[in-house]
């Protein structure tokens, strides 16, 4: 224990890093193919499946209230190997063409039932680049699995901070084989950050069915395959909160959603 205390140690510093001390990141393994945690389908398994082939529709825009602060610079000079693209911008609030709000995760809070849906085998992918987590904001099925990469010529570490699942918090450095996690309780806005950079952070939203979506750069989003019925969207925002907003679906034409956030108290 006192070696890895050491090394951890040791390798901090060379990064400008000075947290040691505390608890330390382990090592990513190699290639990692096991669930963090065991999956709970089996638990339910005596549910019905349902199936994300609805004729339904929703499709909508986030906008922002009044006049958008503007985004600040990324502090990113403090490490001399993070190369920032031109204009690095903090995404804690980015406000685009008609003030339509970026990274707004919007998913189908109530009405779908009991059913379960089968979870997707294509994993989603989250990298490190540019001293960046990208996507920052993105979403998972319960169960499904997340990929993460570092694609930086130095290390980082990937440390994720739950309510309802399990933490973790390991080390990648640079031109390791990608790591996988699976997350599989239900959680909105679950962080995650870098402690060797502390700029870096991202959010994941889990959630036991496909229906959800985050919002592009003009604030849109679309989710897709529900059947008919009437449900209630929640929308979150790291800065901003959350809202629900209800939505009536049917096969005849997408149902049509406008919301928007005030700023921050």
């Amino acid at each position: 224990m006192a070696r890895i205390r050491t090394f951890a140690c040791l390798g901090g510093a060379l990064l400008g890093w000075v947290a040691c001390g505390e608890s330390q990141p382990s090592p990513a393994p190699a290639a990692q193919t096991a669930p963090a945690t065991a999956p709970t389908d089996t638990a339910d398994s005596s549910r019905p499946e349902a199936k994300a082939d609805g004729p339904g529709a929703i499709i909508g825009a986030v906008t922002f209230t009044g006049t958008a602060p503007k985004p600040r610079p990324l502090p990113m000079d403090s490490d001399p190997l993070c190369v920032a693209e031109p204009g690095a911008m903090s995404e804690l609030l980015l406000v685009g063409p008609g003030n339509g709000i970026k990274n707004v995760f919007v998913y189908v809070k109530d009405g779908l039932g009991t059913g379960r849906y089968a979870v997707p085998a294509t994993p989603v992918l989250l990298d490190q680049k540019g001293c960046r987590y990208v996507p920052h904001v993105f979403g998972v099925q319960a169960g499904q699995t997340i990929l993460v990469s570092n694609s930086d010529p130095l290390i980082h570490n990937v440390h994720a901070m739950p309510k309802n699942n399990r933490e973790f918090n390991f080390g990648q450095p640079a031109r390791t084989p990608p790591v996988t996690r699976v997350f599989d309780q239900a959680e909105i806005g679950l962080p995650f950050k870098c402690d060797v950079h502390g700029w870096m952070n991202a959010y994941v939203n889990v959630v036991p069915h496909p229906f959800f979506a985050v919002t592009k750069e003009d604030g849109t989003f679309e989710i897709t395959g529900l059947p008919a019925g009437s449900y209630t969207l929640e929308l979150w925002h790291e800065r901003l909160g959350t809202q629900t907003v209800p939505v009536t679906v049917d096969a005849a034409a997408p149902a049509k959603v406008s919301a928007s956030f005030k700023p921050a108290s």
